[in-house]
């Protein structure tokens, strides 16, 4: 299996937010996207599964651009699981979970995609919500429940948008780990966005750091996230450890200068400077600052 793109520049409204990629996946392994918010991380994953169609370039699965792909045969393939899912689903958890059986047999359900359901939520350690109903659940369980689903789905790709963003630090450390495991043990390709740093260079194989529209660095841990490397991106002053033979970062946040006291005593103005009659008349925002 080999995942490729070629010069791909993807964006909205004629903006690029990225632009002239190239990056190959052909091995089964752990990858971490990691960057700041808005540098376009969930919008080059997305081409992957072509839920989003690039400006130019193109993305090829087994030299195959995935435009060409029938959506159910790309499915069987490549699966993605979004950051969070705010759908509403009426249904119970097994049977939102068995949704993503459907690329392989349709509404037919047969003893092996119940088998796989029920395997998914244990391993996540979810059985019990089994028969919960989806919407009843909270924002952490919701997360595992989409997971499953991706799981479930049995592909040779699987991408994770913020897999972790509504756990705690045990289930994140959790989750992160069974990714790592899938990856050797079921020789998957997982391609995870995050922004813990820490967890990042833990798991993974190999990490692309993103910065200003394009890869600012791309290797394993040692060798992306260096205190250089996280202050050019981040702007932000760190330290890197080694711990277990990986880089432990420590932040600096005392040298987080990019907020004054100014800024927090303006938060809230004086009554003279901003009057309700200003925002009913179209706020004056030049008298207002």
């Amino acid at each position: 299996m080999e995942l490729r793109m070629e010069s791909l520049t993807v964006g909205y409204g004629g903006d690029p937010v990225i632009k002239d990629v190239d990056l190959v996946f052909d091995k089964p392994q752990l990858v971490s996207i990691l960057g700041p918010n808005g540098v376009g991380k969930s919008t080059l994953v997305q081409c992957i599964d072509n839920l989003l169609k690039p400006v130019s370039g193109k993305v090829l699965l087994d030299k195959k651009p995935v435009e060409e792909y029938e959506p159910r045969e790309l499915a069987k393939r490549i699966g993605y699981v979004p950051c969070a899912s705010y759908t509403s689903f009426p249904m119970t958890v097994a049977d939102t979970v068995l949704i993503g059986r459907y690329p392989r047999n349709g509404r037919k359900r047969t003893d092996r995609d119940l088998r796989i359901v029920h395997s998914s939520l244990k391993l996540l350690g979810i059985e019990d919500l089994a028969l919960r109903s989806f919407n009843e659940l909270s924002a952490g369980q919701h997360q595992k429940v989409v997971l499953a689903r991706g799981l479930a789905q049995e592909t040779d790709v699987l991408i994770l948008d913020e897999p972790t963003s509504n756990l705690d630090i045990k289930h994140q450390i959790s989750v992160s780990r069974i990714l790592k495991m899938l990856s050797e043990r079921r020789e998957m390709l997982i391609i995870m966005i995050s922004h813990d740093l820490n967890i990042a260079s833990r798991f993974s194989d190999r990490i692309i750091l993103l910065h200003d529209g394009g890869v600012f660095a791309d290797g394993s841990p040692s060798e992306v996230l260096t205190s250089e490397n996280i202050n050019a991106v981040y702007g932000i002053r760190s330290k890197v450890l080694e711990q277990n033979g990986r880089p432990y970062i420590v932040i600096d946040a005392d040298e987080d200068g990019s907020i004054s006291v100014d800024d927090i005593d303006g938060l809230f103005p004086p009554e003279e400077r901003w009057r309700l009659e200003d925002w009913r008349q179209g706020c004056d925002w030049r008298r207002a600052t």
